[in-house]
């Protein structure tokens, strides 16, 4: 068991925050019971992922993708009152971290996703302005484009979109989880063989086909499912509480 205000600092400090520029705030978004002894995660605070916290009578939900989003209706009305009134009804606490969650090294998006598929993380991509926008790596021996794709859609169990545009073969790859394919050019100047995100844009494939890199679009929902579990992980053996991932479906 962990106060929701020790859990909250704990988590705030172990993701590092404080370092990134995000489109939401990160960490507590809904208050809740001051005592936290069970979590459920999930990848979206959805109305469904609510209904069945609320089933399970847990005390806080942890996920990715919370509230409150740049640009978005400040309004609580709607689809938004209704979530926002679930939780405060149940007295059910909502933490939610974005960014932060995608780059941290050991339980994020980015990393857990290369450990999933067996890629040897060898840094961090870096955009323009320096800022962390994914991980590259390399397999630890060369493996053909079309058996690297299978491997993939069988460890996500989705169907990935690939854009054929390199040689036969991988070593190395970038990727971003989530939308993230607007880093193709990242991966491009990077010399790598392939890029992996999560979402896949019109523009993707042109930019794919004319720097010759393979491409792949593996899911936003299905690249992002890892980091909130091995977080959750990692606060049940610091703090000994109870939680479990539910899966809501999302095909994007």
């Amino acid at each position: 068991m962990a106060s929701l205000e020790e859990l909250t600092e704990y988590i705030n400090t172990f993701l590092q925050i404080d370092r990134f520029k995000d489109y939401c705030p990160n960490g507590l978004q809904v208050e809740g019971k001051s005592a936290v002894h069970s979590v459920v995660t999930g990848v979206t605070a959805s109305q469904a992922l609510i209904d069945l916290a609320c089933e399970k009578n847990v005390d806080a939900i942890l996920v990715h993708h919370g509230y409150f989003w740049r640009n978005e209706d400040a309004r609580i009305v709607g689809i938004k009152r209704k979530r926002i009134a679930a939780l405060i009804e149940n007295n059910i606490s909502l933490l939610a971290y974005h960014l932060p969650l995608d780059a941290h090294p050991q339980v994020g998006n980015n990393a857990q996703l290369g450990q999933l598929l067996g890629i040897q993380i060898d840094g961090e991509m870096r955009s323009n302005d320096n800022t962390i926008c994914g991980s590259y790596g390399h397999l630890n021996s060369p493996m053909n484009a079309e058996a690297f794709k299978s491997a993939m859609d069988s460890a996500l169990k989705r169907k990935s979109i690939h854009i054929h545009a390199g040689a036969s073969d991988i070593t190395t790859i970038g990727w971003c989880t989530g939308a993230g394919q607007g880093f193709i050019d990242v991966a491009a100047k990077q010399n790598l063989d392939a890029y992996i995100s999560g979402e896949i844009s019109e523009a993707t494939t042109h930019l794919a086909r004319e720097a010759g890199i393979h491409y792949f679009a593996a899911g936003h929902h299905a690249t992002e499912r890892y980091g909130v579990q091995a977080l959750a992980e990692h606060l049940a053996k610091q703090f000994g509480i109870e939680h479990e991932f539910v899966d809501v479906d999302n095909p994007a």
